[in-house]
């Protein structure tokens, strides 16, 4: 079995509440009493030095040393030093090319699949441990050299996953809609449309649904189906699409 450990979180700050605080009892859990510090990967905005204080000071909170890797003068020794990683939300297509531009894809990718460190994304940083960016919901900005992403499961997510307004009177695609699109194209992973308020927990082969909302799954070609949190999606880690990363 894989030592993989993820924790991919929909969004960072739920109505409400403050930075990550509808998730820290599960970042507390996920991350556990061995880890010490965690490094922040803050490539999905612009301003990073801001991004590294309002992480910090969240982890701190939690009782977590927090090193942000734009302030390492070598991203791929930080890496590989690392006792966790966490990727924070902001625009996909930016965090992807910098993850590309800084050679760390393939370094996270071994932290995570093969030595077991634990890996949490929130948003961007939840789309970019999939195949691919394919599914994200933000403008390309910037251009990566490829969409394919970390592969650190074998499926695509949608964070965000908002569900048709019924009183709306606006006409534009709906995000399912847009999904379907996604899989009238050969050979394309299932989709887990995350809700505001949701994550998926892997450990290992076991990927489960928390949080306080529901997902949305959709497979090519079948009808999407509704999950409530504490579904079982292991059957989604077991999947053919790996051997095209």
């Amino acid at each position: 079995g894989s030592p993989r450990r993820l924790l991919l979180v929909s969004n960072s700050t739920l109505h409400g509440g403050g930075y990550l605080g509808h998730c820290q009892h599960h970042i507390k859990n996920f991350l556990g009493e061995k880890v010490k510090r965690v490094l922040f990967v803050p490539y999905a905005l612009h301003d990073r030095d801001a991004y590294a204080r309002t992480a910090r000071e969240k982890f701190e909170s939690l009782g977590y040393g927090l090193d942000s890797i734009h302030e390492s003068c070598d991203p791929v020794e930080a890496v590989r030093k690392s006792e966790a990683i966490f990727i924070g939300g902001g625009n996909t297509f930016r965090l992807l090319k910098a993850l590309y531009d800084n050679s760390l894809i393939q370094e996270i990718r071994k932290r995570v699949l093969e030595d077991g460190i634990p890996y949490m994304g929130s948003s961007a940083g939840t789309n970019v441990a999939t195949v691919s960016i394919n599914t994200t919901n933000d403008m390309p900005i910037v251009y990566p050299p490829s969409l394919q992403a970390l592969g650190l499961v074998p499926f695509n997510i949608n964070p965000h996953y908002l569900d048709p307004d019924v009183k709306s009177t606006h006409m534009g695609e709906t995000r399912e809609e847009r999904i379907r699109q996604y899989h009238e194209e050969p050979n394309t992973p299932p989709v887990l449309g995350l809700r505001e308020g949701a994550m998926l927990l892997v450990e290992g082969d076991k990927a489960t649904l928390q949080g306080v909302t529901g997902a949305r799954l959709f497979l090519r070609g079948k009808k999407p189906t509704e999950h409530e949190p504490g579904t079982d999606f292991s059957f989604l880690l077991i999947d053919s699409n790996l051997q095209n990363l």
